[in-house]
């Protein structure tokens, strides 16, 4: 029997140890970053005329119906990053689909961060809610899974500011129409 220590390969059994252990480190890293994309999905409640879940009196959208919905993109430039293209569906679509007959909505995060904005908005500036950034799903760490964008780079002195920051709502989960 051959003495594999002293063989010209080295000690095999730690090369199998160490090509575990990186097998492993790379499993971890992919679940790490598969974790941090969550599926799409969004609730709506509130003064709407139409819900698919009346045990909850809301509309609950599935990421296949997020992803169904016509996109639009709107590139820009945010506090938080470089010019970007951010894509997602209008959110003057998503309230239209659920009949929402309020004049502003609440947004609620996944971090229990709320904030109302006007449903004039809608029409003003074309509000996307995306689920991407340059061609790539937005992750939770990178204001995913849903970013509220607003044409900031097209309205400048209207959009600029702590007020036009705090239009920019990323992580949403759910939205109130009031």
């Amino acid at each position: 029997m051959t003495k594999l220590s002293g063989s010209k390969y080295g000690n095999r059994s730690a090369w199998w140890g160490l090509g575990l252990l990186l097998a492993c480190v790379v499993w971890s890293m992919q679940a790490r970053a598969q974790a941090e994309l969550l599926p799409l999905s969004l609730d709506v409640t509130g003064k709407i005329g139409k819900t698919n879940d009346a045990a909850h009196k809301s509309y609950h959208f599935t990421e296949a119906q997020l992803l169904a919905l016509p996109a639009h993109s709107i590139t820009t430039a945010t506090t938080w990053t470089p010019r970007s293209t951010f894509t997602g569906p209008l959110l003057a679509d998503i309230l239209k689909i659920v009949g929402a007959s309020g004049s502003a909505v609440e947004i609620h995060t996944l971090d229990d961060y709320t904030y109302t904005i006007p449903v004039s908005d809608c029409a003003r500036y074309g509000v996307v809610v995306a689920y991407s950034m340059n061609g790539q799903r937005l992750k939770i760490s990178d204001f995913g899974p849903l970013f509220l964008i607003y044409p900031r780079d097209a309205f400048p002195d209207e959009l600029m500011g702590a007020a036009g920051d705090s239009k920019f709502v990323w992580q949403i989960k759910a939205l109130i129409v009031k």
